[in-house]
């Protein structure tokens, strides 16, 4: 298995995390970024939409972060990470699917618009703006948390994978992001995962400023 990709890249990010949770065997290759790449024929056979992550099982080719991380649970994880009960399953999907419509997009506007951005260049009313927006997920993910140890339950499933991939970056880039106690709580625990510790909890220094990839 290899999953192609840089490590300082939040979707890629996400998937080595759950690879690392998995305990399943892989070799990652460092692609785009200051690695290049991505323009390249090769990998645009790979995945036509030019970006990383991309998985490669065998002859299988899967890319879209949430995708690949579908497939590995559904591919790897029966039992603890995926269930035959399509309702069981749907319960962290929705989260899933929450954290890339909403919580996502809303930390990426603002991690763009401040830390991605020259300091002479930044709009700080977006910026506000976008953190209000991360503000109001943090509620919901706290309101979720209040009652259960992880945002799906009472075990660890892709909801917190998704989620929980946000949270390190989001109160490390220099604003102030105070978290709600429970989901303080939630990521101390997170804080404790080695596949969390290992990738979430990386450098990515070299994209201050950077307004390219």
């Amino acid at each position: 298995m290899k999953i192609y990709g840089r490590t300082t890249s939040f979707n890629v990010q996400k998937v080595l995390w759950f690879l690392e949770e998995l305990g399943v065997p892989y070799e990652h290759i460092e692609l785009g970024g200051r690695f290049g790449g991505l323009e390249s024929d090769d990998f645009a056979r790979l995945n036509p939409m030019k970006k990383v992550p991309v998985l490669i099982d065998g002859d299988k080719v899967i890319w879209e972060s949430h995708t690949i991380l579908r497939y590995l649970a559904a591919s790897y994880g029966t039992g603890k990470w995926y269930s035959d009960d399509a309702y069981q399953r749907s319960l962290y999907e929705r989260w899933m699917d929450w954290s890339h419509v909403l919580f996502q997009p809303a930390f990426m506007a603002m991690f763009w618009g401040y830390y991605r951005m020259p300091a002479s260049k930044r709009n700080m009313p977006e910026v506000n703006e976008a953190l209000q927006k991360c503000m109001t997920c943090l509620a919901t993910l706290d309101t979720a948390l209040a009652d259960s140890k992880y945002v799906a339950g009472a075990l660890m499933t892709l909801a917190d994978i998704c989620a929980g991939s946000i949270i390190y970056r989001l109160i490390s880039q220099g604003l102030d992001v105070p978290l709600p106690r429970h989901v303080a709580d939630w990521y101390e625990g997170l804080k404790s995962q080695a596949g969390y510790q290992k990738w979430i909890m990386s450098d990515f220094a070299e994209l201050k400023g950077r307004e390219d990839f």
